[in-house]
């Protein structure tokens, strides 16, 4: 599994937190502000900050029980009401209008998921509400003194620290939106693949399915620089007597050993799970003479370990039928078949064998 970078581990508890990370920011907002009133001894504004970091305080608690909707209300509240009230007593130069265009970023964000389908019209009204209560301020205190006259290097700090939380707020949404929409498109990408590949396999032995194997078989065969394979065919033998005997549930069981066992002898091969208690393997790179070989042991490597089932072992046996891919195979049915009919006749004359050349 890939391993998540520490900016990605940031981002991704970022985007899982944002409305709590939200809320706290604005109450650090606040509580600045609160120090800068007292500070200047703007005694309204003190008494307000006050007012305002008991309610993200208390939207902190709100988030972590999981109740948004009021705390996004509160933000839009507090922010526009703290705009009017901070241009009313120190003035439009201060800045403080700006905060209004600070939680636009916010309202869209975070109303996108509280609203869905037509209530996302809540989301439109607040944008408006919001410009509106700008444009207000701006005709009604642009031109006219501030009740509270701050000193040039106060304001310009207010100036600067409000343009900051717009700056602030601006980038950190635009980011939290591209991380989040890439996750979700990555963790989209991922489920589909999961879905896809689900569907090519066996739900019981994890290995192939048909849907899944065939194509396997059919694209080997269409390469043109493609070297000899060979398939095999098996079957487990005496399979209906271990579920008659046993149960299907250790029927299931040995099913799933087999299928360990094939995967552990035969890696780097293509392993099909063709229906019932019968498999098949895409050997790469084979011929015959190696093929029966590994077949051969294969065979005795299932013979010699038997399935344990409630403390009770199982012994199994597999006959095995085999085919070397040629140019009378058109296509994989035709090799499969060939490598079927071999198994078949393994399982007429004895059982727990490799049959790899057709009977006399």
């Amino acid at each position: 599994m890939k391993k998540s970078n520490p900016i990605e581990k940031i981002m991704h508890f970022l985007v899982h937190n944002s409305f709590l990370f939200t809320v706290i920011i604005m109450c650090l907002v606040h509580a600045t502000l609160l120090v800068v009133a007292l500070c200047n001894d703007i005694k309204p504004l003190f008494y307000f900050n006050i007012f305002s970091v008991a309610i993200y305080m208390m939207g902190v608690v709100l988030c972590i029980k999981g109740h948004i909707m009021p705390v996004y209300i509160s933000i839009f509240l507090e922010v526009t009401t703290y705009s009017i009230f901070s241009v009313y007593y120190v003035g439009w130069k201060s800045g403080s209008q700006y905060f209004l265009f600070s939680i636009v970023p916010i309202i869209i964000y975070f109303g996108s998921f509280l609203f869905k389908g037509v209530k996302r019209w809540i989301i439109v009204l607040l944008l408006v509400i919001d410009f509106l209560v700008y444009v207000y301020l701006y005709f009604k205190y642009a031109e006219i003194s501030a009740i509270y006259e701050v000193s040039y290097p106060i304001r310009s700090f207010l100036l600067i620290f409000t343009t900051f939380v717009l700056f602030f707020s601006m980038i950190f949404y635009y980011f939290i939106y591209i991380y989040s929409s890439e996750y979700e498109m990555t963790d989209l990408e991922q489920k589909n693949e999961k879905l896809s590949d689900d569907a090519n396999r066996d739900a019981l032995t994890a290995l192939l399915n048909r849907r899944g194997f065939l194509p396997v078989v059919g694209a080997l065969m269409n390469k043109a620089d493609s070297n000899h394979f060979c398939i095999a065919f098996c079957d487990i033998d005496n399979f209906k007597t271990v579920n008659d005997s046993y149960g299907h549930d250790c029927g299931d069981e040995v099913l799933r050993h087999v299928s360990k066992i094939l995967r552990r002898e035969m890696q780097n091969c293509n392993i099909c799970r063709w229906g019932g208690e019968e498999m098949v393997i895409l050997m790469k790179d084979y011929d015959l003479a190696v093929a029966k070989m590994k077949m051969e042991y294969l065979r005795k490597c299932i013979e010699s370990n038997p399935t344990v089932f409630y403390n009770k072992r199982i012994p199994v046996t597999i006959t095995i039928g085999l085919e070397e891919y040629g140019e009378t195979h058109h296509k994989p049915e035709d090799v499969i078949k060939v490598a079927d009919e071999r198994m078949y006749y393994g399982k007429q004359h004895g059982k727990n064998m490799v049959v790899w050349e057709d009977a006399e």
